[in-house]
């Protein structure tokens, strides 16, 4: 067991008057106590052996704790203890003081824990500051004016636990937290310190040092005392302000950003105090302000690295750069040739198709015209011949669209190719007539000199795409060819003959074929008209009057002439044969009869035919 020592004040009488004997006597712990020693004034009492003593004359005890008055008290012999009880109010009055376990203050917070022999201690429970008073005990016994009040009395005060230091201190510092009473505590005491619910340290000082204070310093800090550990103080913050630190960016989309979304970047940091300024950088590029910076309707080159710098009173401090991905469709879809120069037949070419996307293009489309041709991002030709000219253009496409190319121009050179002559005329040519021979040829770039030739003949005739001969004559008959040539080749057309007639045998030809054809509707005119006149009959005599040159004035001569004629004119020469036209006339005759006949005749005129004998050979 532990034992606690107290101090019991005796009072003797002397011959100067009163002596004070202090002697230490070992007592049971008493719990919920706290003991002040002061000497002096430890009884109250006076001659026959009247008196109470108390172990203090003063007691500090915290609010809400229970408390124990020790106390014993002496009567003369011969006296019975009738009535004890406790006060705060001493004698004076003329009438007697209230007793505590009466009132109703106190009635079950006090309890008597001594008896009616010589012990008067108390308990007092759950002591508040209206409990503060000076206390006294008061006892009779069973003889007249048997009385007695223990004065001086037990002065009790209360107080609680308050922690006192600098609510705001910066990171380094040094920081020294006090817990303060308003009445002194027994020496004995030990101050279990905490910060918000974790128990920190215990000293029997009433102070805590911390040294070279960090942010993780921060917190509410409470003091208690061990055994009342209920009662600690009210907490205390405290602030330790430090520069920002942990500053970081994120993003609100965790998916795809793609082109047109809306995207919110958020910069965050522990300081103290809070940051107060928030910039932000794209790259070095300053971009906007404020804890969150909002981008509206994305683009693509809004895409980059990110980072936020936060601010307050003790420094700044970067985050790391973020970065802010933007997807979006094909565009800037270009194609290319390889070659920069010419392109001629047999060699190879290479039409690169380059675009800008994010992500990178998926699948590449070639086309010519409308034609697909192949499907990587590099379409190559080789030995590329003249029919692949043309215009070709890429499609791209990635997951979020397609675009096309504009399209590029393929020009294939090459040396003519296809070459030929022709003749514009299609019927015989005689002497005298006009001739044009054409050459015709394929080539690129177009043919740009043209040269005509006459077999067996080494120098050229002519030159240009047509090769005209007027007033030909029969000495130009003969094969004629035409060479087409440009920078990159040259090539000759098969020959084509050139047949001059002569003028005199073209001549006679003609006109026994027009003199035939003539003849022969001559002779079926003269056929007809013979069968006509053998049905007319007699009176087809009485219808003519005179000859063909007695007609009168009245007659109304009519005359068809037939002829037949060379279509191409033609010079005859004097030692041509001789070819004579047939002309038939028919004369038409009204009223020459009586006026009571109205008959029509007719009056034919019949030349003679004549015609070569020639012309049956």
């Amino acid at each position: 067991m532990v034992c606690q020592s107290f101090i019991v004040c005796h009072w003797l009488p002397s011959e100067t008057g009163v002596a004070v004997v202090m002697s230490v006597r070992m007592a049971p712990p008493l719990p919920l106590i706290l003991l002040l020693i002061f000497p002096g004034g430890c009884s109250s009492g006076g001659g026959g052996g009247w008196g109470v003593t108390h172990i203090s004359s003063h007691i500090c005890a915290l609010e809400g704790s229970s408390v124990i008055i020790p106390c014993t008290y002496t009567y003369p012999p011969g006296h019975q203890v009738k009535n004890v009880f406790w006060t705060t109010t001493a004698l004076g009055t003329g009438r007697e003081p209230p007793n505590l376990f009466n009132d109703p203050e106190y009635r079950h917070r006090i309890q008597y824990l001594g008896d009616k022999q010589h012990n008067c201690t108390i308990r007092l429970t759950h002591v508040k500051q209206t409990d503060s008073h000076e206390y006294y005990f008061r006892f009779t016994t069973n003889i007249t004016n048997g009385k007695w009040i223990g004065r001086p009395g037990v002065t009790l005060k209360l107080t609680d636990l308050q922690v006192e230091t600098q609510q705001r201190v910066k990171e380094s510092d040094s920081v020294t937290l006090t817990c303060k009473t308003t009445c002194r505590l027994t020496e004995e005491t030990t101050f279990i310190w905490s910060r918000n619910t974790q128990i920190l340290t215990e000293h029997t000082v009433n102070e805590f040092h911390l040294q070279s204070v960090s942010r993780h310093d921060s917190g509410v800090y409470r003091c208690a005392i061990r055994g009342h550990e209920r009662l600690s103080s009210p907490g205390v913050y405290l602030s330790v302000e430090y520069p920002p630190k942990k500053t970081s960016v994120s993003i609100s989309s965790s998916g795809v950003i793609v082109e047109g979304d809306s995207v919110n970047l958020t910069c965050s940091s522990e300081s103290n105090p809070p940051v107060h300024i928030y910039n932000w950088f794209k790259g070095h590029k300053f971009v906007g302000s404020g804890n969150i910076y909002r981008i509206s309707n994305i683009r693509s080159d809004h895409s980059g690295e990110y980072k936020c710098k936060t601010k307050n009173n003790h420094g700044v401090k970067y985050s790391e750069a973020v970065m802010l991905n933007v997807m979006y469709a094909p565009r800037n879809v270009v194609a290319s040739i390889s070659s920069s120069g010419v392109i001629v037949e047999g060699d190879s070419v290479t039409l690169t198709c380059s675009s800008d996307s994010n992500p990178p293009v998926q699948q590449y489309n070639w086309f010519k015209g409308e034609t697909s041709v192949g499907s990587r991002k590099i379409y190559s030709i080789t030995n590329i011949r003249s029919d692949q000219s043309g215009e070709y253009k890429c499609k791209t496409r990635n997951k979020h669209g397609e675009k096309y190319s504009e399209a590029v121009m393929l020009n294939v050179m090459y040396p003519p190719e296809n070459t030929s002559a022709s003749i514009s005329s299609s019927g015989v040519i005689v002497e005298g007539d006009s001739v044009t021979l054409t050459c015709s040829s394929e080539s690129n770039p177009p043919v740009h000199i043209y040269s005509w030739f006459k077999e067996n003949q080494t120098s050229s005739v002519g030159s240009g795409q047509t090769f005209s001969i007027t007033n030909i004559n029969s000495r130009l008959s003969g094969w004629f060819y035409c060479v087409a040539q440009n920078k990159h080749g040259s090539q000759r057309s098969a020959a084509v003959s050139l047949t001059v007639k002569g003028v005199q045998s073209s001549a006679v030809v003609s006109g026994i074929v027009a003199g035939c054809g003539g003849l022969f509707f001559i002779i079926i005119f003269i056929i007809l008209f013979i069968k006509k006149k053998r049905s007319d009959g007699a009176s087809e005599d009485n219808c003519f009057s005179g000859s063909a040159g007695a007609a009168s004035a009245n007659d109304v001569p009519l005359y068809s002439l037939v002829s037949s004629a060379n279509q191409r004119e033609v010079s005859v020469s004097a030692d041509a044969d001789y070819v004579q036209y047939v002309s038939v006339q028919h004369i038409r005759k009204k009223d020459v009869m009586n006026e009571d006949k109205e008959d029509e005749c007719q009056d034919a005129h019949y030349s003679t035919v004549r015609s070569f004998l020639h012309c049956f050979n």
